[in-house]
């Protein structure tokens, strides 16, 4: 059994930071990442946590689910929750497993943004439908955003959802809202994706929008997320500034 680790420090609450309990599971991560939190150790009952951290179990919840999914942490049923015994993997560019644009942000140390362009919802095309394997005219939640790094425009990102899918979704605040945060929280999994990386020149509403100059070189991830059922959860189109983002991974012989 690990030794119970020991926790302080509670969570800023300034006006515009990121939500309190993001707040908190940066907290809990940044003392594993420096070594206060040792591989193994046991957190604090959450009761003590929510005093120690001045939060709501609600929002606790959330950070250590959060930190879980990230495999900072992990949980035993009737025993609390542990740091995770796993090394931590090798700081990378280009992530091997399926990640949001959210944690990617987060793990590299920087803070993720949005300004919501379009958030409504439409009826689904005949491409789109097939691709989602939904009829022609199902809902869809049709979200575009401007996404940034520590308040730098880095890419426009369109998604795609089945309104049918996580019931509520489209209420959801996407200026701060992470959508696969949004998604797991309707107990939809995000299990995998299969993605076309292409070069492109932006045009000039792309331009205006990464505040560019019209032509500028444009990295375009469009993506197919599945759930664990396998079946299409979601579509995502995201066009990267070239300027400003950079993807970097390692291939290794089978």
């Amino acid at each position: 059994m690990g030794t119970e680790a020991v926790l302080g420090s509670a969570p800023r609450r300034a006006g515009g930071a990121d939500p309190l309990w993001s707040q908190t599971a940066d907290i809990i991560a940044g003392r594993v990442e420096r070594g206060e939190l040792a591989a193994g150790a046991r957190l604090p009952a959450e009761r003590e946590l929510c005093a120690r951290l001045d939060i709501s179990r609600v929002t606790l919840r959330k950070a250590l689910a959060h930190l879980v999914n990230r495999g900072v942490l992990t949980s035993s049923h009737g025993r609390g929750w542990f740091v995770t015994a796993a090394p931590a993997a090798p700081e990378r560019e280009w992530p091997n497993d399926l990640e949001s644009f959210t944690a990617t942000a987060r793990r590299k140390r920087m803070r993720p943004g949005a300004l919501v362009l379009g958030h409504e919802v439409v009826p689904a095309s005949l491409d789109v439908a097939e691709r989602l394997l939904v009829p022609a005219g199902t809902p869809l939640l049709r979200l575009e955003r401007v996404r940034t790094l520590n308040d730098v425009r880095i890419a426009v990102d369109l998604s795609l959802v089945p309104v049918a899918l996580a019931p509520g979704l489209e209420q959801a605040d996407f200026a701060t809202a992470s959508l696969f945060e949004e998604l797991r929280e309707r107990g939809v999994q995000p299990d995998r994706s299969v993605v076309t990386i292409e070069a492109r020149a932006a045009d000039r509403a792309l331009a205006a929008e990464l505040e560019m100059a019209e032509g500028t070189p444009v990295l375009v991830l469009d993506q197919t997320v599945y759930g664990r059922d396998q079946r299409p959860a979601l579509l995502s189109t995201l066009r990267y500034s070239g300027e400003r983002y950079r993807l970097r991974t390692t291939f290794q012989p089978r």
